[in-house]
């Protein structure tokens, strides 16, 4: 069981407003030591509570105008391990989600216009073996994106 403390809700807050904060200055604000801080952070780390520190990109801002999700039918669903590392495989595709309904995978693909979304919606997924089926939403840009807020 993952057990966090307030310690660990303020430092995860921290890292949230700026991934590249240094320990310290998160140790000062708290008014713990920067060892209790790193130490924090490796279990946070190792317990797979904190999956990384990376960069989020916004697409827009580097010639990826288009974004849809699509949901996408498989002809069996026990296909979908094979399917999914298929989608890996294409760097436009950023998210790949189980669900449940009408469909067995839910993706999102960026893309930098409407010629290059088709391009992948018939060319690349349409053509994975195993995929029956694909209905795709164009999104017209993002309200917000967060993690979890604790």
């Amino acid at each position: 069981m993952n057990i966090i403390d307030d310690f660990d809700v303020q430092i995860l807050k921290q890292l949230e407003a700026d991934g590249r904060m240094p320990y310290r200055t998160i140790a000062t604000m708290l008014g713990v030591s920067n060892t209790m801080v790193h130490q924090r952070i490796a279990r946070l780390i190792e317990q797979g509570i904190l999956t990384g520190i990376k960069p989020v990109l916004d697409e827009k801002k580097i010639g990826y105008d288009w974004g849809a999700f699509t949901g996408i039918t498989l002809e069996k669903d026990h296909d979908s391990n094979r399917i999914i590392e298929e989608l890996k495989a294409i760097p436009e595709v950023t998210e790949c989600y189980y669900i449940t309904g009408n469909y067995t995978l839910y993706i999102k693909i960026v893309a930098k216009n409407h010629e290059h979304m088709r391009r992948i919606l018939y060319d690349k997924i349409d053509n994975i073996p195993g995929i029956a089926k694909t209905d795709s939403i164009i999104e017209l840009g993002c309200a917000f994106k967060r993690n979890l807020i604790l």
